[in-house]
């Protein structure tokens, strides 16, 4: 594909959009990297692809019914007094399962869910651009306020029990920027490269740098710098995106070794 494609108008709102999604991702990955929850991104994307998939007979648009399987998803999960990875993990079979078997017996089933799997951020619209600068605009503005909560919470878990503060304002907050990044994540990069950004950039940040804020900076580094070098390696080669975005990712995996080198 000819490099002046890259600056068409027609691929403006994609390129835009995936950028943006890039630094929510990678910058909320870096919480739950923290609270070692990083499998729940990739088990709410599965749920919000089973979601979208259960809204085409209802007539609901995909994104809708996707947040609500995800948010219903989270606020069950919510419930568990110790939650861990292993409960994600039997998270993503359940939806793994449920989107093949909904779109297998729905109409257009099957081409929802593949697009939900692999990502459509070529056909990305304004509206998606929209939800993706609403979502990284609120968590920019929470943070400050969220990231000191979060982190009590995760080095001192009996702090908020012991003096009696609500801890649901926090987790309520942070369980929405979650889901919401999973659902826009799924819907425009795919289910498994919205986890790869989720995952990678703070796998490799975290060896590598020795402070939390350095970490968070790093982690949405790799992200942004993964996306952009994903997004014309693609396009210039005429591939699809998500898949470009893992093997990209992986790619810088090997980064993490410096961090033992010191």
């Amino acid at each position: 594909m000819d490099g002046l494609m890259l600056f068409d108008p027609l691929f403006r709102v994609p390129l835009l959009t995936g950028l943006v999604l890039a630094m929510a991702l990678a910058l909320l990955g870096a919480y739950l990297r923290l609270r070692d929850e990083w499998l729940a991104a990739f088990a709410l994307s599965h749920v919000a692809a089973a979601g979208g998939v259960l809204g085409l007979p209802l007539g609901l648009p995909v994104v809708l019914t996707g947040v609500l399987a995800a948010g219903t998803t989270a606020l069950v999960l919510g419930l568990i007094r110790t939650i861990s990875n292993n409960h994600y993990a039997w998270t993503i079979l359940f939806g793994w399962a449920a989107a093949l078997v909904l779109a297998a017996n729905t109409r257009q089933g099957s081409v929802v869910t593949e697009s939900l799997l692999r990502g459509q951020l070529y056909f990305s619209s304004i509206w998606h651009l929209a939800g993706a600068v609403l979502l990284l605009g609120i968590l920019l503005l929470s943070l400050p306020w969220l990231s000191r909560r979060l982190m009590i919470s995760r080095f001192f878990p009996d702090y908020y029990q012991g003096n009696r503060i609500p801890v649901w304002p926090h987790r309520l907050l942070y369980g929405a920027l979650v889901v919401g990044a999973a659902v826009l994540g799924t819907v425009a990069m795919g289910a498994v490269p919205a986890f790869a950004m989720f995952f990678v950039p703070p796998w490799i940040a975290f060896v590598l740098c020795h402070g939390w804020r350095s970490a968070v900076y790093c982690s949405v580094l790799i992200g942004v710098a993964a996306y952009l070098l994903s997004f014309v390696l693609a396009m210039q080669l005429d591939q699809p995106f998500g898949p470009v975005l893992v093997l990209v990712l992986a790619a810088l995996a090997p980064l993490r070794l410096l961090g033992y080198l010191r």
